[in-house]
Order: structure tokens, then C-alpha cells, then sequence
């Protein structure tokens, strides 16, 4: 896959819009009676935090 590049205003906005979105995920998670549709939601949580982690560590 490419690479994106990001000015440092663009990449904090980006960080400031996932933490969000992970955010309404996990409440979206709690919420949740189906099983499998939680299931899918915390696969994509993961996914979320996973690139939430690599971002911090690059110092976004």
C-alpha cells in the first residue's frame, strides 16, 4: 500500500478524529446485544487501536 503524506497539523487532526471514533466504537461495543455484530465491532476496535498505537509511537 502507499504511504500518505501528512503536514504535522494534518496528521494531528487525524490522531484527534481516530481517538474519537475509537471512542464512539467502544461505547457502540457496550451497547450492543448481537453477538456477532459485537463480534465485528471488536475486531474493528483492534484494528483502531493498533494504528492509534503506531501513531503515538511516531510521535503524531
Amino acid at each position: 500500500m502507499g504511504q500518505l503524506e501528512l503536514s504535522s497539523e494534518e496528521e494531528k487532526e487525524l490522531l484527534s478524529f481516530i481517538e474519537r471514533y475509537y471512542y464512539d466504537l467502544r461505547v457502540e461495543i457496550a451497547n450492543t446485544d448481537d453477538k456477532d455484530f459485537r463480534r465485528s465491532l471488536k475486531h474493528r476496535e483492534a484494528i483502531i487501536r493498533t494504528i492509534l498505537d503506531r501513531m503515538k509511537v511516531m510521535n503524531i
